[in-house]
């Protein structure tokens, strides 16, 4: 499905539409250049199932961890990752264990790590400043 949307807020409204859809255990897969907007799709995500925090990306912490709310997310930035063995290293296989929402940025990096049934985020630019053309693979909204 390709939604085309023309603010933050319509990017984060499609990122709660998405997490409504979820259950636990589930992966999303996100692809998209610097400053695309994944991580404001991801704060839709967090607000939608119920996570009152402020979503920042863990570009430098490579995961940040939000519970509390109907499901747990791990939003996981693989940006600064060179293989999925580095993401094994961190403890993937303990975050999928644990039945929330994974949440995944430049999953490109570790694409041998994310399981064929991953719902895929492709986010990219639009003609517009806050343009974004989003597909979604692997869900039904």
């Amino acid at each position: 499905m390709e939604f085309v949307t023309h603010s933050r807020e319509e990017t984060e409204a499609l990122g709660a539409r998405l997490a409504h859809a979820l259950a636990g255990g589930r992966v999303v897969a996100f692809t998209g250049g610097l400053g695309a907007g994944k991580t404001a799709f991801v704060s839709g995500m967090a607000r939608a199932l119920g996570v009152e925090e402020r979503v920042t990306s863990p570009t430098f912490t490579i995961v940040n961890e939000y519970e509390g709310g109907r499901l747990p997310l791990f939003h996981f930035d693989m940006y600064r990752l060179d293989s999925a063995d580095e993401l094994f290293h961190i403890g993937w296989e303990d975050y999928l264990a644990r039945g929330g929402v994974c949440a995944v940025e430049w999953s490109e990096n570790v694409e041998e790590a994310i399981e064929s049934d991953a719902v895929r985020v492709s986010i990219v630019r639009g003609d517009g400043d806050d343009d974004r053309i989003i597909t979604i693979e692997g869900v039904e909204l």
